[in-house]
């Protein structure tokens, strides 16, 4: 029956992608991580509160010890996320970069398939008409916007309607100036008719 859903779009993993993944993989531990010391840290100090309600002042003062050097590591995690955040978002952005460069060297083989169709001298060429077209058209305008003297447009008013009577002329029909002949009577039709039935008659009494 074949594939009714269509065949699945395959997507192409580049080794920067799974930089970024990895990074990204690193940055989640750490946070993890960080997360669970910083908890720890509270727990502790608590515990310290405690021992020296208790008068175990050496302990508390060994479990604040243990416990600034846990901060200690929780600024170089701090360091460490910051660091690779930064990472991912450079490789990201030399991607977005690699991708812009692909689409001006497309743009760029385009344009030079079409420079290629037209030579400078069939685009001065082409410059050339246009410039003859568009002062033809000006010459026109100039023509329209009353630039002709009043001798001019009275010549132009008596071509135009010498047009129009020869248009007119052209599409009427002559009028015939006889008078239609006659149409004859129909009697002397009639009278052989009579006579030659008269004669048939006369026969067949013979």
């Amino acid at each position: 029956m074949g594939n009714l859903f269509g065949k699945k779009k395959v997507t192409r993993i580049t080794e920067q992608d799974k930089a970024v993944l990895q990074l990204k993989q690193q940055r989640d531990r750490l946070k993890q991580y960080q997360k669970k010391i910083t908890l720890q840290l509270e727990k502790e100090r608590e515990l310290a509160k405690h021992l020296l309600k208790d008068g175990k002042k050496d302990k508390a003062l060994l479990l604040l010890k243990k416990k600034r050097y846990q901060e200690q590591l929780l600024d170089k995690t701090e360091n460490q996320i910051s660091n690779l955040e930064r990472m991912v978002q450079d490789i990201e952005f030399a991607q977005i970069e690699m991708k812009v460069i692909e689409g001006l060297k497309v743009g760029n083989d385009c344009l030079k398939k079409m420079h290629e169709l037209f030579s400078i001298e069939e685009v001065e060429r082409i410059m050339d008409e246009t410039n003859d077209a568009i002062e033809y058209q000006k010459q026109i305008d100039d023509m329209l916007a009353g630039s002709l003297t009043q001798e001019d447009e009275d010549a132009v008013l008596a071509e135009l309607e010498a047009i129009t009577q020869e248009e007119a002329d052209l599409e009427l029909p002559e009028v015939p100036g006889e008078e239609l002949p006659e149409v004859p009577e129909q009697e002397p039709v009639r009278e052989k008719e009579r006579v030659k039935k008269k004669a048939d008659r006369e026969m067949l009494a013979v």
